[in-house]
Parts: structure tokens; sequence; C-alpha cells
């Protein structure tokens, strides 16, 4: 019986983080992340900030990708000036989570862009973003709830074809859509919330937050593209860097 697929997920390098006596810069991952990947049935590995040569050798010996939600991305990313509503930047993680990204797609990895994540995905394509829209915060630090609708005839829409309602907490949006990728699900108010790369490997960005939520089925969508790739590759069909 095979094993299940492993999938890594990015994670935050955060100072100042505490537990029992110790105040120690650590490697930090909100649990619903590992517990939706096991949920959908395959392994969690976190992937902390690391130099970004390293990001095709990591990616290699994953079955799936996630890159997980959490600051604003760079506006240099994206070739545009900083607006005074802008996070300030990460940048160990901007690097190294778009040398992750750029080592999924050349290596075909099945890839789950969450939130921030689905927009670095479009500005890895040569996207740009919103650097602020109002109405997907409603209180600082609780995620709220708005619909989904899916675009028919997307990936997509073939996991989730109905319109959905789904957690969220965002302040910037993808604007111009990189090269390739599609839109797959809007907001009422047009915000695109899930774009994609068409083709024969499975690439997805959701603006959302699944892991707040208890609907599995994009994240399982991702774990059984992995497990394709990874009875391919047991098999000797491909896959790898």
């Amino acid at each position: 019986m095979p094993g299940r697929p492993l999938i890594g997920v990015s994670t935050y390098l955060e100072a100042g983080a505490r537990w029992g006596v110790w105040e120690l810069e650590a490697a930090l991952l909100p649990a619903g992340y590992p517990r939706l990947v096991q949920r959908a049935g395959a392994l969690a590995a976190m992937l902390p900030p690391d130099a970004p040569g390293h990001a095709l050798a990591t990616v290699a010996r994953l079955d799936g990708l996630v890159i997980a939600g959490g600051p604003d991305v760079e506006p240099v990313r994206y070739g545009a000036e900083r607006d005074s509503r802008t996070g300030p930047p990460a940048v160990a993680r901007d690097t190294w989570e778009l040398a992750l990204v750029d080592a999924a797609l050349s290596a075909r990895v099945p890839l789950l862009g969450i939130c921030r994540g689905m927009q670095l995905l479009n500005v890895a394509l040569g996207g740009t973003l919103v650097q602020h829209i109002d109405g997907h915060v409603q209180v600082p630090g609780v995620f709220g709830r708005h619909l989904v609708k899916p675009v028919p005839g997307t990936s997509y829409a073939d996991v989730v074809p109905e319109e959905t309602a789904v957690p969220t907490f965002h302040h910037q949006a993808v604007d111009r859509l990189g090269t390739g990728l599609i839109a797959s699900a809007y907001a009422a108010d047009g915000t695109v919330e899930a774009i994609e790369l068409p083709g024969p490997h499975w690439v997805v960005g959701v603006q959302w937050h699944p892991e707040m939520g208890e609907d599995v089925r994009v994240m399982r969508a991702l774990v059984e593209a992995a497990s394709s790739r990874s009875a391919a590759r047991s098999g000797g069909g491909g896959g790898g860097a």
C-alpha cells in the first residue's frame, strides 16, 4: 500500500516566540495548515525560509507544495511603489517562497497558494497586486466569511462547483494576472478569489483560508494530484526536478 504523499508548507520565521521559559526566534506555522493537509490524507512538512538556491532540491523531495498565508508581498517584487497601508517587507520569506514557486512550476510539482501564497504565485508569473481593498477584513485578528463563485470549466469549479462561503482575511488582491494564469473564482465585488494555471499539472491559488474552515476539497484535490505524482515517481514514470 503506497504511503501518504508529502506536502511541504512554507513557514514563518519569527523573533520573540514564547513557550515555557523560552523566548527565541522560531519557525512558526498556524496549526490549521498541517491539520488540513492531514485531514486531506497527506503528511505535512514545514519549510522555513532557506537560501533560494536550495529550492529546487527541496521541491524535488516533495509530492506537493503549499505556499501559506502571511505578510504582504513587497511591492518592489511586482514593480510598484509601496502604499502607506502595505505592511513591512518580509524579504527572506518573499525570496524563499518565490524560489519555491519557480521550482515547483519547473519540476511540475502540484502547487496550492493560500492567500499571500496565491498573490505570490501571481507575482512569480509577472502579475501585479492591488495594495489595498476594503471589505475583506471585517475585524482585525478575526476571520470573516463571504461568498465565492467559481468560474465554470475551471479546475477549481471541478472541485467546488457551487458558490460557497469561505473564511477570509486580506486587504490586498490580484490585479493584473500573471502569464498563463486565469481567474477561477470571484467574490461578489469582483475581487479575484481563485487563480489557476491551465495544463496537465495542478497549480491553483485561493485568496481565502481553507485551513480555517471545514471544507477540505481544495486541499484534497492537491493531495490527489500529489498522490499521482508520488505513484509516477515510485514507478519510474517521471516527476522530480
